[in-house]
């Protein structure tokens, strides 16, 4: 069971040929090979599933989220073989089938074939990593600019020699965006990811303006940083 991009810890891509290996070893050892696609389903990354990047095709899908377009609902698909394994009667829930729910998954569908947001969300990725690579190039703290299509993340370290976790300068630009009427949400193993998750319904001028209060704190907490390493050295 592996997140073909991990969300929680950081919005991680991981290398060329790793989950074919993975899913190599599976096959060779009789193991259930099951995509977690909960985060990056439903065009997050540019196309339905994060795993179509890498060329694989899991035995089981977990997917939720962005299924239901708001509305509360999850699914597993499958192989026929699979799916099909369990006795009838066997597979169920208090809320299993619920029509509302299921509605709104299909109109989620829908308006993703529709209006096409499997390229709106490359586009978005696009748009991303065009300006992070600037900051990246400006501020130090900028580590690493990452991610697939529009689900897409910058590492905050403290130094491009150590790479250091900037986890309170994170907490510090994740506020600074809250006071300023943007709410992003901190992820990774020390908490130093800022992870950008917009709906793919986001206009370029709504994007652009968040990514401008994005700008405006990082440059908040790196330049003062940055002038205070200058003085440092000019004393030393």
């Amino acid at each position: 069971l592996a997140e073909p991009v991990l969300g929680e810890g950081g919005f991680v891509v991981p290398p060329p040929g790793y989950f074919k290996l993975l899913q190599k070893i599976c096959r060779e050892h009789g193991i259930l090979f099951i995509a977690d696609e909960v985060q990056s389903g439903f065009g997050r990354t540019g196309k339905w599933f994060a795993s179509e990047h890498f060329g694989v095709e899991p035995d089981l899908i977990a997917m939720a989220k962005s299924l239901g377009g708001g509305m509360p609902i999850a699914a597993v698909t499958g192989s026929a073989e699979i799916m099909d394994a369990p006795g009838p009667g066997s597979l169920g829930g208090t809320f299993c089938a619920h029509p509302l729910s299921c509605a709104a998954a299909l109109a989620v569908i829908e308006s993703i074939e529709k209006d096409g947001l499997l390229a709106r969300s490359a586009a978005i990725g696009e748009r991303f990593e065009k300006r992070a690579c600037i900051w990246q190039k400006k501020w130090d703290l900028v580590g690493e600019v990452r991610g697939l299509g529009g689900m897409c993340a910058i590492e905050l370290v403290r130094s491009a020699a150590t790479r250091e976790p900037a986890d309170s300068e994170t907490k510090q630009i994740a506020r600074y965006c809250y006071e300023h009427g943007l709410i992003t949400i901190t992820a990774g193993t020390f908490n130093n990811v800022i992870r950008i998750l917009v709906p793919l319904a986001v206009t370029d001028e709504q994007f652009d303006e968040g990514l401008d209060v994005i700008e405006a704190a990082l440059a908040s907490v790196a330049e003062p940083k940055h002038a205070a390493l200058s003085r440092a050295g000019r004393d030393a």
